[in-house]
């Protein structure tokens, strides 16, 4: 049985799958020549990240694939429903990349609070001829410690991003149409701790929130999650990460309460036309910006590897016995 994993899996991965009996291939293969590809190897699995793109009319072309994975969290990129209805299973990974987004998260959100994504920029141009003046400039950062944190979304990467902020001394305020949890536990130099966290109404979570992490799509409609209207509601001089999806907030309205101080600086990991995201974010000087990297980490991809190899053995396992 082949399996092809388009946009890549850990050597580990592979070598296991080898070693269960499975011919797999990584290289990757462009959209358009995908189905010749998978139909030409008499491919079986195909194993995606969010590069390749799964839709009705690949799966309509490729008759011979039994099972899709994608390797990560979201399945935006997947007509899973369609799929399901032609009786192949779609698998995803959600565990396996929370606390490498979860870090990136923190990473992005002392970025903000001492605006390193803007002396970054210009230490290498203005660092010897204005040093004095640029240290003058960015020397009125804030501290993380004593901030609330308030996050959209408390799934396993929301409640990561609590571990870590709480880790940094911030309140933690949560807003979810799901989750209920009252508490977290954290480990602090090996001894576990059981820390108490709120679920609050968004508006409330948006009034009191110096900080802000989204953890959820676009709502079914189509709307961001943080549009005008939300993000009039803000704490003014409110920073916000995002690294759940491009559609998560506005585009438009973040660039007008960014260029207006409502907002005083944002990180964007995630865009609405990836991979070529507009223009006016790559230019606006109070975004600090990655390139949709939130779980590309060593230790998450071989995570992601291991729990790929796991549902496809299970899926061939209860395949073979039915």
């Amino acid at each position: 049985m082949r399996v092809h994993a388009n946009d890549g899996i850990s050597a580990k991965a592979k070598a296991a799958l080898s070693e269960e009996g499975f011919t797999v291939t990584t290289d990757h293969v462009p959209q358009d020549q995908l189905a010749a590809f998978l139909n030409k190897e008499n491919v079986s699995v195909l194993l995606v990240r969010s590069a390749t793109k799964v839709r009705r009319d690949l799966i309509d072309a490729c008759p011979g694939i039994k099972l899709i994975g994608r390797g990560g969290v979201g399945l935006d990129n997947i007509d899973v429903a369609y799929a399901r209805s032609k009786n192949i299973p779609v698998v995803n990974t959600p565990a396996s990349s929370s606390i490498s987004v979860a870090e990136l998260v923190i990473a992005h959100l002392f970025t903000l609070m001492r605006s390193l994504h803007k002396s970054n920029r210009r230490m290498p141009g203005e660092g010897r001829s204005r040093f004095k003046e640029l240290k003058k400039e960015y020397e009125k950062g804030f501290e993380l410690r004593g901030k609330t944190l308030g996050i959209i979304g408390f799934g396993r990467i929301g409640q990561w991003t609590a571990r870590y902020a709480l880790g940094c001394g911030m309140n933690v305020i949560y807003s979810d149409s799901h989750a209920t949890a009252d508490a977290i536990e954290l480990t602090i130099g090996n001894v576990p701790v059981r820390v108490p966290v709120k679920m609050v109404p968004m508006e409330e979570l948006l009034k009191q929130s110096d900080c802000i992490s989204l953890h959820v799509p676009a709502q079914k409609d189509g709307r961001a999650v943080l549009g005008k209207r939300e993000l009039g509601m803000a704490k003014p001089g409110v920073v916000i990460v995002n690294t759940a999806r491009g559609g998560s907030i506005d585009e438009d309205e973040l660039l007008a309460a960014l260029k207006d101080g409502r907002v005083r600086g944002a990180a964007l990991d995630v865009f609405v036309n990836e991979p070529e995201p507009r223009g006016e974010l790559m230019a606006e000087p109070n975004l600090s910006l990655s390139p949709h990297i939130g779980a590309a980490t060593a230790e998450a991809q071989g995570r992601v590897g291991d729990e790929l190899v796991e549902r496809i053995v299970a899926w061939r396992s209860a395949a073979t016995v039915s």
